[in-house]
């Protein structure tokens, strides 16, 4: 039996009125170890290693995301392995598809990345962390180390 996830990759931004806007990009679906010492834990360790940038400059050696459309696709590259464990699913089947845990990867307006968990498995789901990509990593790698 799988421990199944979904993340939704969300860019903020200001509309014409100033308000801040979650523009959901995408909903990725894990079929196995989605439990936060998981691939969610390697997914954190992942992205503390890169910088959302507007724009590419020179030929940069570092891992960086060119907004979150760029992030979102190599995301999915990344753990994407031939058929079946990764798939991609409609932002509307977001805590439908017998999900435990359910993770929000957001690129704020400072282009800093925010990583949520929620706790999918009661009546409704409810939030066990919000902070850096880092601090998730360091939480839940320590549970298993």
């Amino acid at each position: 039996m799988g421990t199944r996830s979904t993340y939704r990759i969300i860019e903020q931004w200001k509309n014409d009125k100033g308000e801040t806007i979650n523009n959901e990009i995408c909903l990725v679906y894990f079929q196995y170890d989605g439990y936060p010492e998981g691939h969610p834990s390697e997914t954190a360790e992942w992205l503390s290693k890169g910088n959302v940038v507007n724009g590419l400059g020179l030929k940069d050696e570092r891992l960086i995301f060119n907004g979150a459309g760029c992030l979102a696709a190599q995301f999915i590259a990344k753990f994407k392995e031939g058929a079946g464990n990764v798939y991609m699913y409609s932002l509307k089947s977001r805590g439908k598809c017998c999900e435990d845990y359910l993770y929000d990867i957001i690129v704020n307006l400072d282009r800093s990345i925010e990583f949520v968990c929620f706790d999918n498995c009661g009546e409704t789901p409810y939030e066990i962390f919000r902070g850096t990509p880092q601090e998730f990593a360091n939480k839940y790698q320590s549970v298993t180390q």
